[in-house]
This record gives structure tokens, C-alpha cells and sequence, in this order.
């Protein structure tokens, strides 16, 4: 089965486009037979740490909930269980998620696509400030390179197909 991993905020943010955004997405997803998705009949894997279940932020309406001990652990095991990754609109954990998984591409530890949807330019000081690093030679352009831009749900799932989504997810490789 391929299935995709959805970095995203835990709030919907200050404009409509970004859940409309993961609306969207989440049907292309399903369209693609990729999961996860909440609300069109897809298969959702949830994994958490097991102190933000403690505070009640396991989202219930899941496939399957898998609690870890830790944020490591559930980057790890996410990884593990995908074929590529999608960034959306969010936050800190967003950030933080997003290059660490970006990181281990540009290591080898993972060959998957990792992309993020650029809702109403939302990640376009990202590409700016990637383009600055590469510019002052902290990141090779290779590197850069490795996190895929789009504007919508299908270009951005086409660029993942290119680079890779279409292949097996590989445990071996998180």
C-alpha cells in the first residue's frame, strides 16, 4: 500500500485557504489511492507521543492510533511507514518535521519525495531562505533542490510521483 505522511498545524491558521488546501488534498490523496485521509474514506495511521495523549490531543476519528515514546520515536515511525511526505501550512512542529525529514534525505538515511504545499505563498520565504543558504554555500543546490515547491494539491503529488512516490515504502530506509 503507498501512503503519504501530512506534516501540518494543529490549527487551521488565520485564513480559509489553508484548510481548504488540506480539504483538497486530502481528496486528491484518496483520488490517488494514497492515504492518509480524514473524511473520504481513506486509511488514517496517527502516531503520538504518549505525553500529548495524556493532554488529550489524539485525534480519535483514526484507522489506527500508534503511541511512541517519544517525538523521535514518532518522526521514526512515521517515516517508516510512508513513501513520501507533504508539508502544509503550520507551525513549529510543522518546521520541525519538515527538515528532519528533509535533513535525512540530504544524509541518505531515506530516498523519499518530500514536498510542501505552497497555499497563498506560504512557503515562500522558505524557498528564499533556502536559496540565501545555497547562495552563501551552507547548502549544496543538490540539496536544496530535495524539497519540492507546488501550488496545488496535484501538481505537488505529480512532483512526489516524479521523485519517487510511486515506489514501495521501504521500513528499512527510515
Amino acid at each position: 500500500m503507498r501512503r503519504v505522511c501530512v506534516f501540518c498545524g494543529s490549527s487551521e491558521g488565520a485564513r480559509p485557504a489553508y484548510a481548504e488546501a488540506a480539504r483538497r488534498l486530502g481528496a486528491e490523496l484518496v483520488a490517488r489511492k494514497l492515504g492518509p485521509v480524514l473524511g473520504h474514506g481513506g486509511e488514517v495511521i496517527g502516531v503520538i507521543p504518549e505525553p500529548l495523549v495524556t493532554r488529550e490531543l489524539a485525534h480519535t476519528g483514526l484507522t489506527e492510533l500508534r503511541v511512541v515514546g517519544s517525538m523521535h520515536e514518532r518522526k521514526a515511525t512515521m517515516a517508516s511507514l510512508v513513501d513520501g511526505f507533504i508539508a502544509l501550512p503550520g507551525g513549529l512542529g510543522t518546521l520541525d518535521e519538515t527538515f528532519e525529514i528533509l535533513t535525512w534525505a540530504q544524509l541518505g538515511i531515506h530516498a523519499k519525495p518530500v514536498g510542501v504545499l505552497n497555499v497563498d505563498g506560504y512557503w515562500d520565504g522558505l524557498r528564499r531562505l533556502l536559496g540565501h543558504a545555497v547562495d552563501e554555500r551552507f547548502v549544496r543546490p543538490e540539496d536544496a533542490a530535495l524539497l519540492l515547491f507546488a501550488d496545488s494539491p496535484a501538481e505537488l503529488l505529480d512532483r512526489l510521483s516524479r521523485h519517487g512516490l510511486d515506489g514501495p515504502a521501504d521500513a528499512s530506509q527510515a
